[in-house]
């Protein structure tokens, strides 16, 4: 088994999971303070 190397792991995909995990999150926020708005000004 070879040494483990701090820094030596490729983690490419990990990152492009972060960051699409975040976008959706920030796309769910805005639709629900859209949706909120919504609500308020049409009072449903």
């Amino acid at each position: 088994m070879s040494e483990y190397k701090h820094g030596s792991m490729d983690i490419h995909n990990q990152e492009k999971t972060f960051a699409g995990f975040i976008k959706g999150g920030i796309w769910l926020c805005g639709i629900s303070i859209g949706v909120l708005v919504f609500l308020a000004v049409f009072n449903s």
